[in-house]
C-alpha cells in the first residue's frame, strides 16, 4: 500500500492520540498513587505485614503514639526505620523522631542510655525504653503503656503448687513469662510468712496444691472473696484439698476422670487428653477458635446454691465420659456402671456485682495442667490462658488481642536444593543466555 500524505497525517494524528491516551493514564495513576495507598505482601512468611496482633493492639489505642529513635548508627536506623514504616502504614498518626544520642547528652541523660542507643516508646504520659527492636517488643511495649495500672497477680505456693519461676515440665514458668511481656507482673504468695494477700494483687491464682492448706490460710482466701477479690481456681482429678472452696462457690468435683475419643484423631493416644474445638459464648472465647488440649480433666457441676452467677466456659464433646474406675488407656464407656457421657461441663465462670458497682470475676478450671510448660505452646492453650487473664483482670479491651506465633522467617534447604539452584543460576542460566546471544547474532549475520 502506497502511504499517501494523506494516510501519513493520519497514522501521524493516530500515533499522537495513543501517545496522550497513554501520557493521560499515566498521570492519573501518579496522581491516584497520592491520594490512596495500598501494598501486597508476596513473601511467604509476610515478613513485610505486621501479625494480626500488632493491628488489633493499634486499634484499640486511641492516644497519640511518640516514638523516639535514638540511635547513632545510620543503618540501624534504616533498619529501624523499615519497622516503624509497617506502624505507620497502620496507625498514620504515630510521630517518630530520630535523633543521635552522642551529639544530644542531655537525652542519653534523661533515658539512662547506653552508649547504643535505644528506641523511646511515649503514650499518654508514660514511656518504656527498647534496647532490642523488632515487632514483639515494639507491640509488647505497646501493651504495657495502654494499661492505665499496673496488674499484679498472686500464684500461691507453700504446699506443692506448680511453681510460678520452675522450668519443669508441669511448672508455670513459660506462662510467667509470657505474662511479664505483656506488662503483668505475677508474684509468688506464700500465705503462712505473708499473712496475708497483697492489697494490690488484682488476681488470686489458685492450682492444685499437694497437701492442705492450713485453717487460717483458707480463711484468709474465704475473706479475700467475701471482699470481691477476683480468683483463677485450677483443680485437677481425684484430689479433694480445695473441694472446701469450691463448696463455698457453688460448686463441687465429680469423682473420676473426663476420658474422651477423639484425641486419637489428631494422633494422641492417651483418652486422658481431651481436646476441645467449641467454646460455649462468653467474653473468653469471643471469636476464638483455635484448638485447646486438656491433659487430666476432672469434671464440675453445679450445686445451685452458689451466691454468684455461673456460667459454663468449657464442655467436653457429646464423645467424652466420665470414667468412674481408675483411667488406663483402654477404658471405654460403661453404662452400667456410674460412668457418665458428655457433653460434660469442667469449667464455669462466676461473677456478681458488689455494692460498688464494680463486677467480681472468678474462673475454675477441672484441669490445672493446660497452662504448664508441657502443655502451654501447644495449639491454642496459651492464647486461652492470656484471654483468661485479661477477663479477670477487667482488661477487656485486649482479650481478643491473639498470642503472637512467630512464623519462622529463615530459608533452609537441603544439600540437593542447594545444589540444584546452584547448577541453575551458576551455570545453566548463563548458558542459556550465552547460546541465546549467539543465535541472535547469527540470524542477523545472515539477515
Amino acid at each position: 500500500m502506497k502511504i499517501t500524505p494523506h494516510i501519513h497525517r493520519k497514522l501521524w494524528l493516530n500515533a499522537i492520540l495513543k501517545t496522550f491516551a497513554l501520557l493521560s493514564l499515566l498521570i492519573a495513576a501518579a496522581w491516584l498513587s497520592t491520594r490512596y495507598h495500598t501494598q501486597t505482601d508476596l513473601t511467604a512468611n509476610q515478613n513485610n505485614t505486621l501479625s494480626p496482633v500488632s493491628i488489633k493492639v493499634l486499634q484499640k489505642l486511641s492516644a497519640p503514639i511518640q516514638i523516639h529513635v535514638l540511635i547513632s548508627d545510620p543503618s540501624l536506623r534504616q533498619q529501624i526505620a523499615d519497622l516503624l514504616a509497617q506502624y505507620q502504614r497502620v496507625k498514620p498518626s504515630i510521630t517518630i523522631d530520630y535523633s543521635d544520642p552522642k551529639a544530644h547528652p542531655e537525652l542519653s541523660k534523661k533515658y539512662h542510655l547506653s552508649s547504643v542507643g535505644a528506641v523511646v516508646v511515649e503514650y499518654k504520659g508514660k514511656h518504656e525504653k527498647i534496647t532490642y527492636l523488632d515487632e514483639n517488643s515494639l507491640t509488647n511495649t505497646l501493651l504495657q503503656l495502654a494499661s492505665s495500672r499496673d496488674i499484679w497477680l498472686s500464684f500461691l505456693t507453700g504446699h506443692g503448687e506448680r511453681s510460678l519461676e520452675g522450668q519443669a515440665n508441669f511448672d508455670l514458668g513459660l506462662f510467667g513469662a509470657e505474662l511479664q511481656k505483656r506488662g503483668i507482673h505475677p508474684q509468688s504468695l506464700n500465705l503462712a510468712k505473708t499473712g496475708a494477700i497483697p492489697d494490690n494483687s488484682s488476681l488470686l491464682v489458685l492450682t492444685e496444691p499437694g497437701v492442705a492448706l492450713l485453717p487460717a490460710e483458707m480463711q484468709q482466701i474465704t475473706n479475700y472473696l467475701e471482699h470481691g477479690g477476683n480468683l483463677l481456681l485450677l483443680t485437677d482429678p481425684e484430689r479433694s484439698f480445695l473441694h472446701p472452696l469450691l463448696h463455698h462457690l457453688g460448686l463441687k468435683k465429680l469423682s473420676g476422670q473426663l476420658l474422651g475419643s477423639q484425641s486419637s484423631l489428631y494422633g494422641v493416644d492417651n483418652p486422658g487428653f481431651i481436646l476441645i474445638s467449641q467454646y460455649p459464648s462468653h467474653p473468653v472465647t469471643t471469636a476464638f477458635k483455635d484448638m485447646t488440649i486438656f491433659p487430666g480433666v476432672a469434671v464440675l457441676q453445679n450445686t445451685e446454691s452458689s451466691e454468684f452467677n455461673l456460667h459454663t466456659l468449657l464442655q467436653s464433646d457429646t464423645q467424652a465420659w466420665l470414667e468412674s474406675d481408675p483411667a488406663t488407656a483402654d477404658s471405654q464407656f460403661d453404662a452400667d456402671s456410674p460412668d457418665q457421657m458428655g457433653p460434660l461441663d469442667f469449667a464455669y465462670s462466676l461473677t456478681r456485682t458488689l455494692k460498688t458497682g464494680q463486677q467480681q470475676r472468678i474462673i475454675v478450671i477441672g484441669d490445672a495442667d493446660f497452662l504448664a510448660n508441657a502443655y502451654l505452646n501447644n495449639v491454642g492453650n496459651l492464647e486461652l490462658g492470656l484471654r483468661i487473664i485479661q477477663w479477670l483482670t477487667h482488661n477487656d479491651q485486649f482479650i481478643d488481642i491473639p498470642a503472637r506465633d512467630s512464623v519462622g522467617k529463615s530459608l533452609h534447604f537441603n544439600d540437593l536444593t542447594l545444589g540444584l539452584l546452584s547448577t541453575f543460576f551458576l551455570i545453566l542460566l548463563p548458558l542459556i543466555f550465552l547460546v541465546s546471544g549467539f543465535y541472535i547474532w547469527r540470524k542477523r549475520k545472515q539477515n
